[in-house]
């Protein structure tokens, strides 16, 4: 039950992290406080990824209870109602500058639930949730290519101003949430009133030099904690099947599209690819590859294929060039 935190300052208000005494069976669990805006976040993994999956399943929940403003649903509704629009744009939020860090052929599953518990209207919970998550992570010792720091960015008056208050945003004529490593940025959201490009360039830039002392507060924490990384190697690539299936697929797939109508052309691939399938797995070959590898290589090909006629300059699938917009009509 040893409680770690870490404070530091960040803009006109103080960060708390506080980690080890609250949901210690996750594998990484961080209660953000800034200023009376509370936000626990837990982070947990499965050691084992499911053979065959070919997609990296990471959910991430980001939800605000009544008890957090001091209120518990009571009369004829006595639960909390489904994910309300804010909560699901910051779960998106959340979701786009993490992903990318995990590594490549990382299929493990993952959740990240941000839980708000106390709220201060002035101070939105996306900033403390985007923070906790990071620094959840972290401490979970999954494979991550973090940590990162988030930061929302307004400009009253002509000035930058670091992680602006619900009052202070009434005035200003910027709302821009940037968030990212130490040395990149990952993803930029914002809404602004007319300002130049210079402007725009200069907030991004203004938040990501500010996101660095979240990045460094983070590493501090981990180290403190002491972090046990997973032993996790990335699986081999299959050369010898990628290449049965390029030379099993690629003419099927190239004439599937050449098709223009879209139907049709799903009904080819769809095609192609069992037709591959059948071919190669065979499911009294012990050698025999498995069907989710098959479909696997199948759509690394197909994202191949399709970026190579993209980089080539060849007309777009219904015969525009690259420069022609599609028509679009609305009745």
């Amino acid at each position: 039950m040893q409680k770690i935190t870490k404070t530091f300052q960040y803009g006109e208000h103080q960060v708390t992290l506080e980690t080890g005494q609250i949901a210690r069976q996750a594998n990484g669990a961080v209660k953000v406080s800034m200023g009376d805006t509370v936000v626990l976040v837990t982070a947990v993994g499965r050691k084992e990824a499911d053979p065959g999956r070919p997609f990296f399943p990471l959910t991430v929940n980001y939800q605000e209870k009544f008890y957090a403003a001091g209120r518990v649903p009571g009369g004829f509704f006595k639960r909390e109602g489904r994910p309300t629009e804010k909560d699901t744009l910051t779960c998106r939020l959340i979701d786009r500058p993490i992903r990318p860090l995990f590594p490549k052929g990382f299929m493990n599953e993952v959740q990240i639930i941000a839980t708000l518990m106390s709220s201060n209207p002035d101070i939105d919970g996306d900033i403390p949730a985007l923070i906790g998550t990071s620094a959840a992570i972290a401490l979970s010792g999954m494979p991550f290519n973090g940590p990162i720091g988030a930061a929302r960015v307004g400009f009253i008056d002509g000035e930058y101003v670091l992680n602006p208050t619900a009052t202070q945003l009434k005035e200003s004529k910027l709302d821009l949430v940037v968030a990212g490593t130490e040395n990149a940025v990952l993803m930029v959201e914002s809404e602004a009133d007319l300002l130049s490009e210079e402007v725009m360039l200069g907030a991004v830039t203004f938040g990501h030099e500010a996101l660095r002392t979240v990045v460094q507060a983070v590493r501090e924490l981990a180290e403190e904690v002491g972090v046990e990384s997973w032993n996790w190697v990335a699986p081999a690539v299959d050369e010898s099947l990628a290449e049965k299936v390029a030379a099993a697929a690629t003419q099927s797939l190239t004439d599937a599209y050449a098709i223009a109508d879209k139907m049709q052309r799903r009904d080819a691939i769809s095609a192609a690819k069992q037709a591959v399938i059948g071919a190669l797995c065979d499911d009294e070959d012990e050698n025999a590859p498995a069907a989710g590898d098959v479909s696997s290589a199948f759509s690394k090909l197909e994202k191949s294929l399709v970026r190579e006629r993209i980089l080539s300059g060849n007309p777009r699938i219904d015969g525009r060039d690259l420069s022609t917009v599609r028509p679009i009509s609305v009745e």
